[in-house]
């Protein structure tokens, strides 16, 4: 049974202006929908998103011209992923569950609803545009890397040691959740991401690759501390930036990974990659400094800086860890291609300017 089932579960192209016009309405607005266009947008591939442009009869009386809609992947690998991995049940329970109390600003969420046994499901938000999306390729700017790091810390702090969320088996990494990824797997996936990739992989990343696919529980295992909220794939292509010509500061989108883990694994995978290698070396105790200061603004209690630094050493390899395994789960594309490698090089700086391989034990 899903949630909403008077307003069916569609694909994009079946979106009608009747559809829409039950959703705006359920939303509050008491509209009629005269006409509609769709075009695509974004660069996910686990999801698809749409945004679609409306016309109303008559008076629109506040309603939003346009809205986004997401959808499940029209690549049968990337949609698997979505089903298998649960991607697609977690952002709707995330909108429904969460995110009126996670403190992070995310886009208004005008209809969600999941048909929990095939996966199936609809997500229909806020038009965040102007807004503009990261880029995980260019990376970011140190405005906008102190914007991502303040939003990190709000949703951190939101649910800090808040052990009700280890309850909820849909949220990754739970005590009931389904398996999380196990060396075995780990190791299947290097392998694999080596038989493909082959000559275009750099030395080092071969030695990094190697090093965690071995020690794969230890990284999963040996850090200690409080559990919270974490978005688990937070990065640039996951954020809307404000632009002149308005938006939030920062809102932060793609909740498909949602989990109960270490902060510092959401803050360290973002630093191997929103910015260039030298300016990352430069700013990153500052930066650190900057989002510990406010977790305890928000009331953290109990957790030193030095153990902030502990936590972004050992989750340096997360970026690292991504890419290949991301590369081999979902369709294959020359920008996924392009960005993935992206991704495995920052990390593999990461890692190697923090000395995090001499954290394996010997």
């Amino acid at each position: 049974m899903t949630q909403n089932s008077d307003i069916p579960i569609i694909r994009p192209a079946a979106v009608t202006p009747d559809w829409l016009t039950k959703v705006l309405r359920r939303a509050g607005h008491e509209v009629t929908v005269a006409d509609m266009t769709a075009k695509r947008v974004g660069t996910g591939q686990v999801g698809e998103s749409v945004r679609f442009t409306m016309n109303y009869k008559g008076d629109a009386k506040g309603a939003p011209a346009t809205i986004v809609g997401k959808f499940p992947s029209s690549d049968d690998e990337s949609r698997a992923t979505g089903v298998n991995y649960g991607n697609y049940i977690r952002e709707v329970n995330f909108y429904h569950q969460i995110a009126p109390n996670a403190l992070i600003t995310t886009p208004i969420c005008l209809h969600a609803d999941v048909d929990p046994e095939t996966s199936e499901f609809v997500l229909m938000m806020e038009d965040l545009a102007p807004a503009e999306q990261g880029d995980q390729m260019k990376g970011l700017s140190l405005h906008q890397t102190k914007l991502a790091l303040t939003e990190a810390a709000k949703l951190h702090a939101s649910h800090w040691g808040d052990m009700r969320i280890d309850d909820m088996a849909w949220v990754s990494a739970t005590k009931n959740a389904p398996g999380t990824m196990s060396q075995e797997l780990m190791t299947g996936f290097w392998a694999a991401f080596c038989d493909r990739y082959g000559d275009r992989i750099p030395a080092d990343c071969i030695e990094i690759g190697e090093a965690i696919s071995r020690n794969y529980e230890f990284y999963t295992h040996g850090y200690e501390a409080p559990r919270c909220l974490i978005h688990m794939d937070f990065r640039p292509d996951n954020m809307m930036f404000g632009t002149p010509a308005g938006g939030y500061p920062l809102a932060v989108v793609d909740w498909q990974s949602l989990g109960f883990g270490s902060g510092m694994s959401d803050v360290s995978y973002f630093l191997s990659g929103a910015l260039k290698r030298e300016e990352r070396r430069l700013h990153e105790r500052a930066l650190l400094e900057e989002y510990h200061a406010k977790l305890l603004e928000l009331g953290v209690k109990d957790y030193s800086f030095d153990q902030v630094w502990s936590g972004y050493a050992h989750y340096s390899f997360s970026l690292f860890i991504m890419a290949f395994v991301a590369s081999m789960i979902v369709e294959r594309t020359p920008r996924g291609d392009d960005m993935f490698f992206a991704m495995l090089r920052g990390g593999a700086d990461h890692v190697l300017d923090v000395d995090a391989l001499s954290r394996f034990p010997k």
